[in-house]
């Protein structure tokens, strides 16, 4: 259920495609259906050349696309490392910074209470103003 929540949100818009590729053999005669490639995700998208539209999403497997298999895939999401990052360092530096605020409010203000020192310019309790 995350996985699917996290896809809504950040899933990939698929607007950086390759141009339409159609496997051919060595006699140049094509063998396999025409597709395009997200070039942000890597997902592969049969394409029909009459209507000049993308379809359905082909299934990642070595009989389909241009790349042998074991290859690496698709990088992760920019804004997913970002948010893996940030919400809890976030949190770890509100709960400091909170911390500190209580702290500070519990103590009274210590240079109020101090005896002045000598040579200060404050007068002292015995001194004329």
């Amino acid at each position: 259920m995350i996985d699917s929540v996290l896809n809504l949100l950040f899933r990939c818009p698929h607007k950086r495609l390759t141009r339409p590729v159609t496997p051919i053999d060595k006699d140049g005669k094509p063998h396999g259906d025409t597709y395009v490639v997200c070039l942000a995700c890597g997902k592969q998208f049969s394409y029909d050349l009459k209507e000049m539209r993308i379809g359905k999403p082909l299934p990642s497997s070595a009989d389909f696309g241009v790349l042998p298999p074991g290859m690496p895939g698709p990088r992760k999401s920019k804004i997913k490392l970002a948010l893996s990052i940030g919400v809890p360092l976030g949190i770890v530096v509100g709960s400091v910074l909170s911390s500190r605020r209580k702290h500070a409010s519990k103590q009274p203000d210590a240079e109020e209470n101090k005896p002045a020192k000598p040579g200060s310019e404050q007068p002292g309790p015995d001194q004329p103003r």
